[in-house]
């Protein structure tokens, strides 16, 4: 049995202790944003914040999430006006979606840590996220729009 925040709600999932994350959300909770890709936390695809951190979820077991804020795509924003979601869809970022989410995940974590990041910054946190369309050039100038809605939003 696992207890934790997800999205801010508590859950309480009765599974094995070493089952990943990633299968407890989307098969236990129902929360299918969050996607399966490699299983070997490589690709990105599962990519959520536990404790404001962008984690692999395919590769953490519940157990490690015990009593934890664990956030997915559908919790990100309630409304999907994060600033990174409307710069994906202003800049129509995806072509085939898959890797999406986890990508936002990650960018949104890289913005809460650097508000105003640099090619080089945001290529080396962004690498670990691979996607299979190659739409890297329109998912690095979402994150500068994100980063300067940001900067924007906190200077009214």
């Amino acid at each position: 049995m696992a207890t934790f925040k997800l999205n801010g709600k508590t859950m309480t999932a009765d599974v094995e202790s070493d089952t990943p994350l990633l299968w407890v959300i989307r098969d236990e909770l129902g929360l299918t944003g969050t996607k399966f890709g490699c299983g070997i936390g490589s690709c990105g695809a599962c990519t959520v914040h536990v404790g404001g951190r962008a984690t692999r979820s395919c590769i953490t077991p519940v157990m490690a999430v015990e009593g934890a804020n664990v956030t997915t795509i559908e919790g990100l924003s309630a409304q999907g006006d994060h600033p990174v979601q409307v710069a994906w869809q202003e800049l129509q970022v995806p072509q085939c979606g898959y890797c999406q989410s986890g990508q936002i995940m990650q960018a949104a974590a890289l913005l809460k840590d650097i508000p105003n990041p640099s090619d080089e910054e945001i290529d080396a946190i962004m690498s670990g996220n691979l996607c299979r369309c190659m739409t890297y050039v329109r998912i690095r100038q979402a994150i500068h729009q994100a980063a300067a809605a940001s900067k924007e939003n906190s200077d009214v």
